[in-house]
């Protein structure tokens, strides 16, 4: 029984001993007749007691005294930041040595290229997608070429296209016949395009030649303003990258004499010139403005060319072909 008491006892102290000594606030009386129990409180209490003194014990340092110390130091580094840039200025990735640069650059390293002036009107054709530049401006070089010629329409069309499909003659003209019989709606090879929002570059080569073709047929029609007895007025509008270029055209007869009349709204400053039966009238514009021109003949002859000359569009004129029938 005492033994079992004993056991007890020590295990009660050593709980106490490894207990916080936060949670003895008053001094443990009872254990004084622990050999060596009384000594580990009172170091315990000793230890706690200088643990509060150290916290409770007021800094030596003034109030605003550390800021003061911390706003010297900061300036002194500054400062001498400052003075080691300036003696070794730090260099970009690319530079070896130190280069002076001009504060500003009177043009450009990389000009913006301009777009080309006569694009603008391949939205007023009616085709399935849209053609790319280069194309859509090979296409107008070639109809410019030969809006004059006197061979069919549908050779011409052959020509027009002919230099992007070398070796193709045969095809073109099957084609070039379905494009003059029919519009895009029912032209087989249009007929099959996979996506109407495709690129002109993933259509297949029949289907590049229907289209190349149909912008071409387009275009010719464009540039030619048919006059006739029952038509004696023609307009064409043509879109620019500067503004629309509104044409009228019409024939007044005058007794013995028939009268050519051109009037024009230039976007821009440019030239008209309208030639024709061996004459030649021409009129020129400093800015956007109206211009007129005129023939007197005591008959017109079949064909007369109207140019336009727009040096801020392209250094190329574009070139009408005016075909009377009267």
């Amino acid at each position: 029984m005492n033994s079992d008491s004993e056991s007890l006892q020590h295990q009660f102290l050593d709980l106490l001993l490894t207990y916080n000594v936060k949670n003895c606030e008053q001094p443990l009386v009872e254990c004084k007749e622990i050999d060596g129990g009384e000594n580990l409180f009172k170091e315990a209490a000793t230890s706690k007691s200088d643990q509060q003194k150290l916290r409770g014990t007021p800094q030596t340092f003034q109030l605003g005294e550390i800021p003061t110390v911390q706003e010297r130091f900061q300036a002194v580094l500054k400062r001498r930041l400052q003075i080691q840039i300036q003696d070794h200025p730090p260099l970009f990735p690319w530079e070896t040595q130190l280069t002076d640069y001009p504060d500003f650059v009177d043009e450009p390293a990389i000009a913006p290229v301009p777009t080309w002036g006569w694009m603008a009107q391949q939205s007023k054709l009616n085709l399935p997608l849209p053609l790319p530049e280069r194309v859509f401006r090979q296409l107008l070089e070639q109809c410019q070429a030969l809006v004059t010629s006197s061979v069919p329409l549908g050779a011409k069309l052959v020509q027009v296209v002919e230099s992007f499909f070398p070796n193709e003659s045969q095809t073109l003209n099957d084609i070039a016949g379905l494009v003059l019989r029919s519009t895009y709606r029912s032209v087989d090879a249009l007929e099959t395009m996979p996506n109407i929002q495709s690129d002109y570059t993933d259509l297949l080569p029949r289907q590049q030649m229907a289209l190349s073709l149909l912008a071409a047929k387009q275009l010719l029609e464009n540039l030619t303003l048919p006059l006739s007895s029952t038509n004696p007025v023609v307009e064409r509008q043509w879109l620019t990258s500067v503004g629309t270029l509104n044409i009228r055209v019409e024939c007044q007869s005058l007794g013995n004499l028939t009268k050519l009349l051109v009037q024009a709204d230039l976007p821009t400053k440019g030239i008209m010139t309208l030639q024709g039966n061996g004459t030649l009238a021409t009129s020129q514009s400093s800015s956007p403005e109206s211009l007129s021109v005129e023939l007197y003949c005591r008959q017109l002859s079949q064909t007369y060319t109207l140019e336009f000359e727009f040096p801020e569009i392209d250094q190329q004129p574009l070139l009408f072909l005016i075909s009377s029938t009267m």
